[in-house]
């Protein structure tokens, strides 16, 4: 049994379903992080209470999502030893970065935002929840920085049959960065503004009582939604000029890219168009009459979810049949163990990712059904106060 395709569509599904989680965490600290800005400067009841559901959206987003990015790091020992020995001293010195940021400086600030609330001084509260979120997008940087790499491998000299790090600064210039990382921010806030804007929609849909409150969620969810498909559809144009730069045939080459990338054209117009859409019908005050927008705006929670795995998709088959590109070859990098225990591994983890995914899903859609009243009361955590 051949270990290469199998140790691919291992890290391909798990990948994949990790950089889910990422999204919706990026996208939600995002707006929970405004939420707050507004409820400490202008006060009032809602933004408070906007504050807290959304923020048990994330937190429990966030907390599935990290074991889904522990189980990722054990494929790198496991699966892609090749990996680490030929460029460990180059590809590890970002994730060993985000894994200090991710587990101890993010993980930190939000506990103390979360057992904070109430009980610390309302600026220095809203302070530790934005260095949650700058955390979380300089997690999400550097991760980005190590996929770089491997998609152009700058900032790195062979000495001895293996990579070295020649210049630490170089990796962070490097044009498959450049080019990327505005694109998933962009995807995250796509993703954020899809999810509070189809819960929103639900509960409108459902005849809600919180009108006010789910107004001005709704709002929101749509102007971020429309920010971040801006951004997704011109950095992801934007992408095609500097790639030509480093991978000249990586949407050449290759019909199984064509089709991920044709696709994932089709449902960035789609969000940005919808989300064009919505926000014309918000401020003509029309949204909520709009009821068959209404309707779609529910399922619509799937689409930046669909296109992130397509643009993935994308990006990293295009890169085949190297891993790390001109310099090591994806089928060198495998670990020298049997096609049958690398299959056990991918069954074992995929089935841990899908229970992780469903629980998540599980969990995000009882809260958001249940609606800010009951969130409140089941937190039992008081109204930030002004000492």
């Amino acid at each position: 049994m051949d270990p290469l395709p199998i140790a691919r569509l291992q890290f391909a599904t798990t990948t994949s379903l990790h950089f889910l989680f990422v999204l919706l965490t990026l996208g939600l600290v995002t707006m929970v992080a405004i939420m707050q800005t507004r409820a400490t400067l202008r006060g009032g009841e809602q933004p408070h209470r906007m504050t807290t559901f959304w923020g048990r959206l994330y937190v429990v987003n966030y907390a599935l999502g990290i074991v889904t990015g522990i189980v990722l790091e054990f494929q790198f020992g496991m699966t892609w030893t090749g990996l680490s020995a030929f460029a460990g001293d180059v590809f590890g010195a970002p994730l060993a970065i985000e894994t200090l940021v991710a587990f101890f400086l993010e993980s930190t600030f939000l506990g103390v935002w979360i057992f904070g609330r109430g009980r610390m001084n309302k600026w220095l509260h809203l302070t530790v929840l934005w260095l949650v979120t700058l955390t979380a997008y300089a997690s999400a940087l550097f991760i980005m920085v190590a996929n770089s790499f491997l998609q152009n491998p700058v900032g790195s000299r062979m000495e001895n049959g293996v990579l070295r790090l020649d210049d630490f600064g170089t990796l962070f210039a490097n044009p498959a960065l450049t080019a990327s990382l505005p694109h998933v921010i962009g995807a995250a806030l796509l993703t954020g503004g899809f999810f509070v804007t189809g819960v929103s929609a639900y509960h409108f849909l459902k005849g809600t009582s919180e009108i006010d409150f789910f107004r001005r969620s709704l709002r929101i969810g749509v102007v971020t939604s429309l920010i971040g498909s801006v951004l997704v559809v011109q950095a992801g144009f934007a992408q095609f000029a500097e790639v030509a730069g480093y991978q000249p045939d990586k949407f050449t080459d290759s019909v199984a890219v064509g089709l991920p990338l044709g696709m994932m054209i089709n449902v960035g117009f789609f969000a940005f168009f919808a989300a064009l859409i919505g926000t014309l019908l918000l401020f003509r005050d029309r949204l909520l009459r709009a009821r068959p927008l209404l309707v779609l705006m529910v399922p619509g929670i799937a689409v930046p979810f669909i296109a992130a795995i397509l643009g993935w998709l994308v990006r990293e088959i295009g890169r085949q049949p190297w891993l790390v590109w001109g310099k090591l070859r994806t089928a060198d990098a495998v670990a020298d163990v049997s096609g049958g225990q690398i299959l056990f591994s991918f069954i074992a983890f995929t089935l841990l990712f899908v229970v992780l995914a469903i629980a998540d899903g599980v969990l995000l859609a009882r809260i958001a059904k249940r609606g800010p009243a009951v969130a409140a009361a089941e937190t039992e955590l008081p109204v930030l106060s002004g000492v």
